[in-house]
């Protein structure tokens, strides 16, 4: 099935991505959305334009949509985005990253259904523990490039998600309820390397900002 990735260039999405080739569905496109809000409800957003990168490294065509990104009313364009990628690239079906959030599954489903295409959530319920160590397991490099929660703070960006990360993630979650894989917005991560990329993309320069328990990330990769 010729297959569109909503693709944010976290874990999730690139993960999702590499499952649905495993399971030998066509890859046409990845669609990304740029919100100018950095608290978008749907869209990921420290060091989005660096999915540009990851497309080249994976020689998949990348269709990007620009949003304010207010609330619902950035669900137009995403639907705007689909619709583009079913005209440029026929797709059949799209595919989310999507692991816990019914908020952003209820309304990409909606609009396929809307579009008349398949909708596929490869990490749907998946346990996330369980989805950090499939990652790790499939040789997948990730960073942290945001943090948005208490406790967590600015140390933890940079830091590459492997068992070191996990171990310390379980103590965050028995103490505070932290979602293992940040499914409650508390962190977002930028894949450097994974199964599917050509080379290994590498950090050139970062700028980092924020306060509190907020900061982000910027990243320039190579």
């Amino acid at each position: 099935m010729k297959c569109g990735i909503l693709f944010s260039g976290g874990k999730d999405s690139v993960f999702a991505t590499y499952l649905a080739k495993k399971y030998e569905n066509e890859i046409t496109c990845l669609i990304t959305i740029i919100s100018e809000n950095p608290d978008s409800y749907m869209f990921h957003t420290p060091s989005i334009l660096k999915v540009k990168k990851q497309a080249e490294v994976m020689n998949i065509p990348l269709l990007i949509q620009k949003t304010k990104g207010e609330k619902e009313e950035e669900l137009k364009d995403l639907e705007l985005a689909i619709q583009k990628a079913k005209k440029e690239f026929n797709i059949e079906a799209i595919v989310t990253g999507s692991v816990e959030s019914a908020y952003q599954a209820s309304r990409v489903q909606k609009i396929c259904d809307k579009l008349e295409l398949d909708c596929f959530n490869p990490l749907w319920q998946k346990d996330q523990f369980e989805l950090l160590y499939d990652l790790i397991e499939n040789k997948f490099k990730i960073i942290i490039t945001g943090v948005f929660a208490y406790p967590l703070n600015e140390t933890l960006l940079s830091r590459e998600i492997n068992d070191k990360f996990i171990n310390d993630i379980k103590t965050l979650f028995e103490k505070y309820k932290i979602n293992p894989a940040g499914e409650g917005g508390e962190f977002e991560s930028f894949v450097l390397n994974c199964p599917m990329f050509s080379k290994e993309l590498k950090i050139k320069d970062s700028e980092i900002s924020g306060k509190k328990n907020s900061w982000r990330m910027e990243l320039e990769v190579i």
